[in-house]
């Protein structure tokens, strides 16, 4: 098929050199999809080698402890990835005698493994004949076949991996799959794509009828929700604080924190005082940080938040040393506090 033969012919001449496409190792390929699922090459590949520096194999991941997981993946955010990636990496260690699964069937059955990660590591480890799809082959695909089906409505979905499929390059799948997202991702961008230099432009139908800002089309679903959050720092004795780690289902699970109180709208020193001095069963006066609360914005939601200093010499409950506090894997909002502040 012509489309697919000029994705490979672009993808030869223009591919980038990637730590990951230097092996086939499913463990590798594995890693850098996760990371790369909601974040950027270039914020990724410093952590997929701190990664494979640290857990060269699945085995060294799989035996290592949560938090250590969670450390060397902190600022990264979506941290469900990091928890999914280890539990994963303990299945098939122990259920699987540490071989990676090699067939879409199986790897799909994995913890975090979805279609489009299940397809990418068999087509590109096992060149098996999975067809990808993800953000930046819809938007190649939308374009320029001009494809107005929004890209995350139910019928959407179904009808770019039916189109995907078919447009399949059954010799070469592997370098085919890496070939039209890296399309996407450096030839035809979500803005200002380089259309007069593009190899598809002859017969894009989006660009033929100036369609291409327009497309592909996403429904949006999400409402922003405001949270306000308040962070009591105790700094006790000049040499401790305290730490709490964040449990259920929520955002940062498996993460440390300093104690939280969250109120439903931005509030005074005097209300975040009464509830600090209930919440920690301590006396003491509260000292703002900053008079403006630091917005934190998330996919779905936007937390204010501010950080209160609490002197005392009184002792509470979960205390840790100062000096050890980089120790602990954080969110990045609170890892941004802690370089910041001079304890």
């Amino acid at each position: 098929m012509l489309f697919s033969h000029k994705i490979l012919h672009w993808y030869a001449q223009n591919k980038r050199t990637l730590p990951w496409r230097t092996t086939r190792n499913p463990y590798n390929i594995w890693l850098s999809e996760v990371i790369l699922q909601q974040t950027k090459v270039a914020q990724g590949t410093p952590y997929y080698l701190k990664f494979t520096d640290t857990f060269p194999t699945i085995q060294d991941l799989a035996s290592a402890p949560q938090e250590k997981v969670l450390k060397l993946w902190q600022g990264l955010g979506y941290y469900s990835r990091a928890r999914n990636l280890h539990e994963a990496a303990k299945f098939i260690v122990s259920n699987l005698n540490g071989k990676f699964p090699e067939s879409y069937k199986e790897l799909i059955k994995l913890k975090g493994i979805g279609d489009y990660t299940a397809s990418a590591i068999a087509s590109i480890s096992f060149n098996a004949q999975e067809a990808v799809v993800d953000g930046n082959v819809y938007r190649v695909l939308s374009r320029y076949f001009g494809i107005d089906i929004p890209i995350n409505s139910t019928e959407g979905i179904k009808y770019f991996k039916k189109l995907a499929v078919e447009l399949l390059d059954k010799e070469n799948t592997r370098d085919y799959n890496q070939g039209i997202m890296e399309f996407g991702a450096i030839q035809c961008t979500p803005k200002n794509p380089d259309c007069i230099s593009c190899p598809l432009k002859d017969s894009c139908i989006a660009l033929e009828k100036n369609l291409v800002s327009g497309l592909p089309i996403k429904i949006k679903k999400t409402k922003i929700k405001k949270r306000y959050f308040n962070y009591i720092i105790p700094i006790i004795k000049d040499s401790f604080t305290v730490l709490n780690q964040r449990t259920g289902k929520g955002i940062w699970q498996g993460l440390w924190q300093f104690p939280l109180i969250e109120l439903e709208k931005e509030a005074s020193l005097n209300e975040v005082e009464k509830e600090a001095t209930a919440l920690l069963n301590i006396n003491a006066s509260l000292l703002v940080y900053k008079d403006v609360a630091i917005v934190h914005k998330l996919s779905h939601q936007h937390l204010y938040t501010k950080f209160w200093i609490l002197e005392t010499k009184q002792e509470v409950d979960n205390m840790v040393k100062i000096e050890e506090l980089e120790k602990y894997p954080v969110p990045v909002l609170i890892a941004d506090f802690i370089k910041t502040y001079k304890f």
